[in-house]
């Protein structure tokens, strides 16, 4: 196991440093004049000459990327270049409030996923014509207009949460509670239509495997044999799936905060991308890429403990 993991780590390493140089040049080639972007389009050239020197941007590029990961390694990852901050203080403030989003919203499509998935498999008829539906929506509806309409009926009309502005956990509970049920219901709902699918499918060709007529014939009965064998062999593609929705929701977050007002990544990302704040930009890279890492190691740790062949491939 520690030489499973110790190789899933070296390869995130190494996926770190490609997506840092991908990104740190495509930033730089793509910004244009940076230093002028900054000072305005009316500053003197000599003003913008200043300032190119000023942040290093009249050296070549391999030189500033070589100086930026040098601090990145150390955990500085530079100041923004319109305010001053730190690139970490401002991203600490904001990667709690898209991670609640994140985190919570997984948690949910885990749950309805499954629990739809297995009812829909077992029962059939009515049952999955329903769940076949809800997957329908899920799927055609955009997140954003699901968002709007969560604001529309739960916030406004019924006023049963906020519309619109963020309330950290530390400083109510159920403040924060209702700032973000909304938010992670609208993020939930394509995951919840995606991965509910997925163990439809599993669960209904798990229960056509041999094994299972065996387990049943020996006199197990039908709720132990769904839930601590096909759905332990049915759990890794539904796993590999659900990894790959948490990343495409911190992606999806960018507008569920943009319609609730959540001073999270997303927002930080778009205001920091048109501005040109590279240092801001690159933080944001890095850290996704961290979760990313971190996740599908996690994601990795659960199939190999649902199936020891997972180690060895």
């Amino acid at each position: 196991m520690l030489t499973f993991i110790l190789r899933r780590l070296l390869s995130g390493l190494i996926l770190i440093v490609v997506i840092t140089v991908l990104a740190f040049t495509l930033l730089y080639l793509g910004s244009g004049n940076i230093a002028r972007t900054i000072l305005g389009q009316n500053a003197s050239e000599e003003l913008v000459a200043q300032k190119s020197a000023e942040l290093g941007l009249d050296r070549p590029l391999i030189v500033q990327f070589g100086d930026w990961l040098s601090s990145a390694v150390t955990g500085d990852l530079g100041r923004s270049w319109f305010n001053g901050q730190l690139v970490t203080v401002q991203l600490s403030s904001r990667l709690a409030v898209t991670l609640s989003l994140v985190v919570g919203a997984i948690i949910v499509t885990a749950i309805f996923s499954v629990i739809l998935g297995i009812l829909a498999a077992r029962r059939g008829g009515a049952i999955d014509g329903t769940v076949q539906l809800i997957s329908i929506i899920g799927f055609a509806i955009p997140g954003f207009l699901i968002a709007l309409f969560l604001v529309l009926i739960f916030a406004i009309n019924l006023g049963w949460f906020k519309a619109t502005g963020y309330i950290p956990l530390t400083t109510s509970f159920t403040g924060w509670l209702s700032s973000v049920t909304l938010p992670i219901i609208a993020l939930s709902i394509g995951g919840i239509a995606t991965i509910s699918q997925q163990v439809r499918g599993s669960v209904i060709d798990g229960l056509s495997r041999d094994y299972v007529r065996t387990l049943r014939s020996r006199g197990l009965s039908s709720n132990r044999t769904v839930y601590k064998h096909v759905l332990r062999n049915a759990g890794g593609p539904a796993l590999a799936l659900l990894a790959v929705q948490f990343i495409g929701m911190i992606s999806g977050a960018v507008i569920v905060e943009t319609i609730f007002a959540l001073p999270g990544l997303g927002s930080l990302t778009v205001t920091a991308t048109l501005a040109g704040d590279i240092p801001i930009v690159m933080g944001i890279v890095v850290v996704t890429a961290i979760i990313a890492i971190v996740v599908n190691l996690v994601i990795d740790l659960a199939q190999a403990a649902l199936n020891p062949k997972v180690r060895l491939s």
